[in-house]
């Protein structure tokens, strides 16, 4: 039993180690809180149940290979869509006081994804004296709409899943001690857009002083990589064009839609304006609230938080374009470097920086956009995959260097090679791979 601020949760004893899971931290963003920032959750009496997981923000079913037949290939691990989705999860070990805390944040392409997928767990944190924190987060239009009636109404719009994810932030602040956590050493890290939502929150002004350190998986970069500033006059355009597709009059009949039409409506409207975005619709936004400028510009700026950061790609991890360059070649990993250097151009301790190349076992696909996340949540015995003692070794030692990361800002500790922060007369870049 855990008293937060809004009220008593129960969650579920595992012996060393306690879940809770589906607890609320916003209100649902239904019916007049449709495209609206967050609104902190109503106080309950009694006690609330925290022991199931919730459903998960609007987005299609399934994916697409490689990710199907390894993370949403168990009707177990599938949720329903729901708008009524701005919940988190927590592992914490029993008994725990001022531990670190880790929240995450799912990738996903800010389309799809969730907190509860098969490769996420967080007993291997728990067991390494770190608590960890999983989101969901409100995706697609649902997420990141903008429109003039928006803007008109709030003086700003888009970037709800943005705020959703802020919105976690500062209750996992302002309540994780109760679980045993330190509000003041909470890192944020995500993969693909939960590491594009990592370098939002830390270029952001909203997010404070509350990210004590940072790790960027597959997402992170400075001047190449996947990030793309969207100016919010072009999503509002997007936005109108999307209102224009289904027919709405005004705002108030906007919302009013039922969700699952909105989102059918979605469907057919993507293909149309896909090509003339030129990347990723559903985005963070250049608001000048969420973010007041560029993401290379507020890292010229200095803007960024000047905390510990760990970032890193995969060798075969996504690409830009079909013919760009892939490996230690490719835009994502030269980004990741550049990062690094950018932050000893200010005057700050550089990152630490990885290269995960380890081919998977069991198919040819390498080791692809998203491969590392069995490793580094330890669920390797989730997959099919036939993995050999040296991938669960990579995996604990993966686990080891996060850990220490998050509790320290340093990934070194006993018994692991040397990982030496990446600088320009040093550009060393640990390699994460079955080799060492």
């Amino acid at each position: 039993m855990i008293e937060t601020k809004y009220g008593k949760l129960e969650g579920r004893d595992h012996g060393w180690y306690e879940t809770y899971f589906g607890v609320p931290y916003a209100q649902p963003p239904v019916g007049d809180l449709r495209w609206r920032a967050p609104v902190p959750p109503q106080p309950w009496e009694g006690v609330r149940p925290a022991k199931e997981f919730s459903g998960k923000a609007w987005q299609a079913e399934g994916s697409s290979p490689p990710w199907d037949k390894d993370f949403y290939d168990d009707p177990h691990y599938e949720y329903p869509s729901t708008e009524d989705c701005l919940y988190l999860n927590i592992w914490a070990p029993k008994g725990g006081k001022d531990l670190p805390v880790a929240f995450w944040i799912h990738g996903g392409a800010f389309m799809g994804g969730n907190g509860m997928e098969k490769e996420f767990d967080g007993v291997e944190y728990a067991r390494r004296g770190v608590l960890l924190v999983t989101v969901n987060y409100r995706l697609g239009v649902f997420g990141f709409l903008a429109h003039p009636w928006l803007t008109e109404e709030a003086g700003v719009s888009g970037n709800y899943g943005s705020l959703d994810q802020i919105a976690a932030l500062n209750w996992v602040y302002e309540n994780i001690a109760a679980f045993g956590g330190d509000p003041k050493n909470i890192t944020v890290f995500g993969q693909s857009a939960g590491a594009m939502s990592t370098q939002t929150l830390i270029s952001s002004p909203l997010t404070e002083d509350k990210i004590a350190r940072a790790i960027l998986q597959s997402g992170g970069s400075y001047g190449a990589g996947l990030h793309r500033d969207i100016p919010l006059a072009d999503q509002e355009e997007y936005g109108a064009l999307f209102a224009e597709s289904v027919g709405a009059r005004d705002l108030a009949d906007l919302r009013s839609r039922p969700a699952e039409e909105i989102f059918r409506a979605l469907g057919a409207f993507l293909p149309q304006i896909m090509g003339r975005a030129g990347g990723l619709i559903y985005a963070p936004t250049l608001d000048g609230k969420l973010l007041t400028a560029g993401y290379y510009e507020t890292m010229d700026r200095g803007e960024i938080k000047r905390i510990p950061y760990l970032l890193g790609c995969t060798k075969d991890d996504i690409r830009l374009a079909p013919d760009a360059p892939a490996g230690r070649d490719s835009d994502l990993y030269k980004g990741c470097l550049a990062f690094s250097h950018k932050l000893e151009d200010l005057g700050w301790d550089p990152a630490y920086v990885y290269y995960f190349d380890r081919d998977l076992p069991g198919d040819e696909q390498g080791a692809w956009h998203s491969s590392e996340l069995w490793y580094t949540f330890g669920t390797l015995d989730r997959c099919w995959r036939p993995w050999a003692p040296e991938d669960y070794a990579l995996s604990a030692r993966i686990l080891d260097y996060w850990t220490n990361f998050m509790k320290t800002g340093d990934p070194n500790g006993p018994g692991l090679p040397a990982w030496k922060p990446c600088t320009q007369a040093d550009p060393y870049v640990q390699d994460l791979g079955c080799g060492q």
